[in-house]
């Protein structure tokens, strides 16, 4: 595809849908966001926590995200204003919608849906016209998140990550399909994309289960990409699943592996991380010789990469929403020169790929009748993604607490799922964009109020503890019907405070009805999650606003 042919698509794109500003003619506005020039030597395009999302969506991003320790207040905890100004971000433009939540019904409605496979590939294709050798990298969490992806095992982000032409990726949530799957995927299924993943190895002989790195010739540039997936995913999800591998940093392992690649001639090292991006700016600060770290699983859209020392660190958010496009000048072995572009992934400004459209149609088929399913209408906002609770975490709570007739709701602190506006049908598609994990049991327990805060320390310390590589998972656990404080910047065992049932001081003796779901204990039983919240919304039919509950911030934090 020419670049005056992309233009002229992206055009007519732009005429049937929404313009980046108002005064600009519908090719300027598409041209702004997607005519990219090429640059240097290297070109790599990356993305990342796609978590099965075929479709173009609504996401939004979150409206507090806290930092820990010197990360308070930095990116990628940034959020809002604060995010516009430090990146020099024109307020109210297109990229203000993309990397923030600031007007966002208003917003979503004026630029429409985000992401979406079929216009990812036109904007990969045209970039790859540009930059012939350009090596496209995945960073995981692509086949979990969606009700087709689940019932396929992955099989149909398997088929798109092939026909979009993924070169190598590495993981996190595929793992929750079992080591026999993932194990049967890489394979026999995967090929011709390469899976690295330099830290999963046998529990019994510490033996490599897959690739660490992958050497490639980018025009005539050594380039080493090395692999690293969820560092805690035995505890962040059910060890079972993975009972005979290991995981974690591995810190020496990634130095000597680059160490390793250097000697093999690599004159460009790139980690492609699902560390979380906290963790990628301590790696890179302590492992010498990586250029670049394309980072995943913390969903941040960064529209520009931090500089630690020698090395590019990046994010590049989630959903398909962004693509990052890193062209980089490579002489005498080290990067000269580099130009970043986190691209937003319009739907209404990108023509969709005809093969790729074609392609999501066929896994779609033969469950569309179920997957469109209306469940029920919202009447506001719905949303997952922030620190502590959004609109669809808190439907999910008063869902539980009401089939299950509990006094207290956890619900996990996932950051995927897709956003729905004012108005919007609540399909079973939906409910299972929030829910669709290989462990969605839901269960009602009796705690006691020492448990319960427990629980919360225990979880708050997983988000908040100063040191990156002691947080372990995802946001804070999503509390229903109880209230309490909470002091991110407290010593561990003192964030949680002042806990509340109905306006009464929760007591450490007593017991209380909990209900919960998606328990990593390898016996769990129960209802899967999404039948109950399909009984939940079938009897309201209607959805009305509703304020998430929100824990009260002591500490300096906001």
């Amino acid at each position: 595809m020419q670049r005056r042919e992309f233009l002229r698509l992206l055009a007519l794109a732009a005429a049937a849908g929404a313009t980046l500003r108002p005064e600009r003619s519908a090719a300027q506005a598409a041209g702004e966001l997607y005519d990219v020039p090429p640059f240097g030597n290297v070109s790599l395009l990356h993305f990342t926590d796609v978590h099965a999302q075929l479709l173009p969506t609504y996401f939004r991003e979150p409206s507090v995200n806290l930092g820990a320790g010197p990360a308070d207040g930095r990116p990628p905890h940034l959020v809002g204003e604060a995010l516009l100004r430090h990146f020099a971000i024109a307020s109210g433009s297109a990229s203000a919608h993309a990397f923030t939540f600031l007007d966002f019904e208003r917003a979503a409605r004026r630029y429409g849906k985000v992401g979406g496979f079929a216009h990812l590939a036109t904007l990969v294709k045209q970039l790859r016209a540009s930059r012939p050798r350009a090596l496209l990298l995945d960073g995981g969490d692509t086949w979990q998140g969606s009700a087709v992806s689940l019932w396929t095992k992955g099989a149909d982000m398997i088929g798109a990550q092939k026909l979009l032409g993924v070169d190598l990726m590495t993981a996190h949530w595929e793992f929750t399909y079992g080591a026999e799957r993932v194990r049967q995927a890489v394979d026999k299924e995967l090929a011709p994309i390469e899976f690295i993943a330099q830290n999963v190895k046998t529990t019994d002989f510490e033996d490599p289960v897959f690739k660490p790195y992958s050497l490639r010739s980018v025009n005539g540039v050594a380039v080493a990409v090395i692999g690293q997936a969820f560092p805690y995913t035995p505890i962040a999800n059910p060890r079972h699943m993975v009972a005979n591998w290991s995981f974690g940093i591995q810190e020496p392992r990634v130095q000597q592996l680059v160490d390793e690649v250097r000697t093999k001639g690599a004159r460009l090292v790139v980690l492609l991380s699902h560390n979380g991006m906290d963790v990628d700016l301590k790696l890179a600060s302590r492992v010498r010789g990586i250029d670049v770290i394309l980072g995943g699983h913390t969903h941040d859209g960064v529209p520009a990469p931090i500089v630690i020392g020698k090395t590019l660190v990046t994010n590049a958010g989630c959903n398909g929403k962004f693509l990052g496009v890193l062209d980089l000048d490579v002489k005498g072995g080290a990067v000269a020169a580099y130009r970043y572009r986190l691209l937003p992934v319009f739907s209404n400004l990108l023509p969709p790929d005809a093969g790729m459209a074609k392609y999501i149609a066929g896994t779609r088929a033969p469950h569309e009748s179920r997957l469109q399913e209306k469940l029920a209408l919202t009447e506001g906002l719905l949303y997952r993604r922030g620190s502590f609770n959004g609109t669809w975490d808190q439907l999910i709570l008063d869902a539980l607490m009401a089939v299950k007739g509990a006094e207290i709701a956890f619900s996990p602190g996932f950051r995927w799922g897709t956003t729905l506006l004012p108005g919007d049908a609540i399909t079973f598609d939906h409910v299972m964009d929030q829910t669709a994990i290989t462990y969605p049991y839901s269960m009602l327990s009796e705690l006691s109020g020492e448990q319960i805060k427990a629980i919360l320390e225990d979880v708050a310390d997983n988000l908040f503890n100063p040191d990156p590589y002691l947080q372990q998972g995802g946001d804070m656990v999503r509390v229903g019907g109880m209230t309490y404080t909470c002091d991110p910047r407290a010593k561990i065992g003192s964030r949680i405070s002042a806990l509340m049932l109905q306006g009464k001081p929760i007591e450490a003796g007593k017991r209380y009805k909990v209900a919960g779901w998606a328990p990593v204990a390898e016996d769990a039983t129960g209802e899967p999650v999404w039948d109950l919240l399909v009984r939940y919304l079938k009897d309201r039919k209607t959805i009305a606003p509703k304020v998430p509950n929100l824990p009260r911030l002591q500490g300096g934090n906001r």
